[in-house]
């Protein structure tokens, strides 16, 4: 892109990304003072850069004159994660049949899991994200179980932050949820019971990778479904062992193909 940097300290590429992100926070279409706010930005250099990233695709704009991301940022999108989730599809869509829940797979980018496939079932179940979607690890079934078996040091890490209340549900405690991690790696799996939204709760198993924890895989199910979830692992654990030996000759960053630090 044309231009050079008429404000200090922050660089071209940083203007480029503060746009992008004034979205990630809205599901619907932005006016140029919607972004110009969003991203700290004068609404002179929003303007350009808006009208830039317009011409590249990665923006559209609408007959009214409001933006919203374009369809080639979501095609260049689809290549994150892309062999994980081209391996595991027809697993965790037999996850789904065989189970009648919505069924998901997830990885750790960062602090927070990144749903990168999911297939929703028919029952009325809360949903929290979608595919391309991020959430707290400590609030989700998934995250949790990625968690407790991440190195010592992530979990160090986590549990040193301020973790996020999203339900009165929510295991917020750092001491709590360290035993909670605890006891899901004796026991092999996660579940979550309001954590994250009213009226859901999940479960999920890990996904290893050469021995090391690469994904995280559940369920979501409506809550009065808690008591009995459970019933389920025997799939969960079967389906992840397949993906496990279907994704074993990739290497784990090429698997994931996103920064997990």
């Amino acid at each position: 892109m044309a231009g050079g940097n008429r404000e200090p300290g922050r660089t071209v590429t940083s203007k480029v990304l503060a746009i992008l992100e004034a979205f990630e926070q809205s599901r619907g279409a932005l006016s140029l003072t919607d972004i110009a706010e969003g991203s700290g930005l004068p609404l002179s250099t929003t303007h350009r850069l808006v009208a830039e990233l317009t011409d590249w695709g990665f923006l559209s704009r609408s007959a009214t004159g409001r933006y919203q991301l374009g369809i080639r940022l979501w095609e260049l999108a689809q290549n994150t994660g892309r062999q994980l989730r081209d391996a595991a599809r027809p697993f965790v869509q037999d996850l789904f049949s065989l189970t009648g829940e919505t069924a998901q797979l997830a990885v750790r980018a960062g602090h927070e899991v990144l749903y990168i496939e999911r297939i929703y079932g028919t029952k009325r179940v809360p949903r929290a994200s979608r595919v391309g979607g991020r959430l707290p690890m400590h609030a989700t079934a998934v995250g949790k179980v990625i968690l407790a078996f991440e190195e010592e040091w992530v979990r160090t890490a986590y549990l040193n932050r301020d973790l996020e209340q999203t339900t009165p549900h929510t295991h917020t405690n750092p001491r709590r949820l360290a035993e909670e991690l605890e006891q899901i790696r004796e026991q092999g799996y996660a579940t979550t019971l309001e954590e994250v939204r009213l009226g859901s709760c999940s479960i999920a198993v890990p996904v290893f990778h050469t021995g090391r924890i690469g994904a995280g895989l559940g369920l979501v199910l409506a809550s009065a479904q808690g008591a009995s979830m459970t019933r389920h692992l025997p799939v969960l654990l079967g389906v992840s062992a397949q993906i496990e030996r279907a994704t074993v000759h990739i290497p784990l960053e090429s698997l994931l193909g996103i920064n997990r630090r």
